[in-house]
């Protein structure tokens, strides 16, 4: 279900597909080959390692399971593992290859992986509970929680100079709306270039954790201390945007987090377990992996000159360190075990096992359109699908009733509401784009609907 996106600043061209995570992973592969300074060249001879496929049983799903054999058989990544379920019934589980090329246990429903940006939609969620109990109002100000966030300026020129005369005041406040919605005018440091793009990571206004390699400019830098200290950065940043106008891929869920801290008297993370993760039942995701579940945790690659190499193995990986705070907008590990219950839970309207962890209003709300009424009549994005609380919502054909996300390792998960199908897909490598599978595994979910006669 693919989209096109022409670039409204620089004139690229982006794909977009149902879910994207494009934007993120675009700017990850337009910096990774330059001072990337992995030193590694043992890609090549890692992905002709040969390794057994885990036949979990792919009836039902058989252009999902062709998919998995397809990837996984010839050896374009490690593992891959697929959860699909119907309505509340239990998932179904395919899952092929190992936790890593060069590692020999078998990946399966309770592997590890980062699933980077499908954390979006979590917090979108959480963001939903606060306004049904009254914490805060989805066209609130933002400056009314986060005082700071008043008197905004915005950059003239996209991505210029930092300095008076390319600055003026914003026309509106940034609004809860917006936040959710990636339409506030944040930036992200995996997008911006030049001044602003260095000013976030000066200030430690970084999206997440990836290696302890060295890596490219754009994931440079150390994060702020804690959200607070992430907020206040945040708030003496400019705009790339006016508020309301734009759709551009931001910070906007990870400030999230910190507004709900603020209106909750929580820390973000304890409230993410306290009303999602606990009474869903996701006992395997985590900001911080503990130790113990470290040979859960499967490895990660990055494509360098064609190859996949090592940049996060499970025994040392970065995600067994407490990060700097808890990254709303792409800083979960989960398994597809776990993220198919968060599925399942949205899938049923805020219910799942008979338990209600949220309103039925409270997941309408958020798994509809929230682009705001603002936006520039030629937004390429809103002109493609709808936005609302962390995902994309389609808005055309097939994609009607849909909502989900992908992440920059090429994970993916979205709910269709009209078939009652929940899909979940793991897998790590980056950046996502170097393969089509934010094409190829919803036409596959798709295709098997059509063979089981229910799309």
């Amino acid at each position: 279900m693919p989209a096109s996106h022409v670039g409204q600043q620089k004139g690229e061209t982006m794909n977009y597909a149902f879910p994207s995570a494009t934007l993120y992973s675009a700017a990850l592969s337009r910096r990774a080959m330059l001072r990337s300074g992995l030193g590694l060249g043992a890609g090549a001879a890692l992905a002709s390692l040969p390794f057994p496929l885990l036949a979990q049983s792919g009836a039902g799903w058989p252009n999902v399971d062709a998919m998995l054999s397809n990837y996984v058989g010839g050896g374009k990544v490690a593992n891959m593992v697929a959860a699909l379920g119907r309505g509340a019934r239990e998932a179904q589980f395919l899952a092929q290859g190992r936790r890593g090329f060069s590692l020999p246990e078998r990946a399966g429903a309770d592997s590890l992986y980062r699933i980077y940006s499908m954390t979006k939609p979590i917090t979108g969620m959480a963001a939903m509970i606060c306004i049904d109990e009254g914490l805060f109002g989805l066209d609130q100000p933002l400056a009314e929680i986060l005082p700071g966030f008043a008197n905004l300026q915005v950059q003239k020129r996209y991505d210029g100079a930092i300095t008076p005369d390319n600055l003026e005041p914003a026309a509106r406040p940034i609004t809860i709306r917006q936040l959710l919605t990636h339409t506030a005018g944040l930036g992200y440091s995996l997008v911006q270039n030049g001044p602003i793009a260095q000013a976030y990571i000066r200030y430690g206004i970084v999206p997440g954790q990836v290696t302890r390699l060295p890596l490219p400019a754009a994931f440079a830098g150390t994060p702020a201390s804690s959200l607070a200290k992430f907020a206040d950065n945040l708030a003496r940043m400019p705009l790339v945007f006016q508020p309301g106008t734009r759709w551009s891929y931001s910070v906007g869920l990870d400030l999230m987090g910190r507004v709900i801290e603020v209106v909750s008297g929580m820390a973000f993370d304890a409230f993410l377990k306290q009303r999602i993760f606990d009474p869903v039942g996701m006992d395997s995701t985590w900001f911080q992996v503990p130790a113990g579940e470290a040979d859960r945790l499967t490895a990660n690659y990055f494509s360098l000159l064609g190859a996949l190499v090592p940049i996060d193995m499970p025994d040392s990986s970065i995600y067994l360190d407490k990060p700097a705070f808890p990254f709303g907008g792409a800083g979960l590990v989960s398994s597809a075990r776990d993220y198919d219950r968060f599925l399942q839970m949205v899938l049923g309207y805020g219910q799942i096992d008979g338990r209600r962890v949220m309103s039925e209003a409270a997941v309408r709300l958020g798994t509809s359109n929230l682009l705001p009424t603002t936006l520039h009549p030629n937004d390429p994005v809103a002109a493609q699908y709808g936005f609302g609380a962390g995902g994309r919502v389609g808005t055309r054909g097939a994609e009607i009733g849909s909502y989900g996300w992908g992440g920059a390792a090429g994970t993916l998960g979205f709910v269709h509401f009209g078939t009652g199908t929940r899909a979940t897909l793991m897998t790590q490598y980056m950046p996502s784009d170097i393969y089509a599978l934010e094409q190829q595994f919803p036409a596959a979910v798709l295709a098997d609907l059509d063979r089981q006669g229910d799309a």
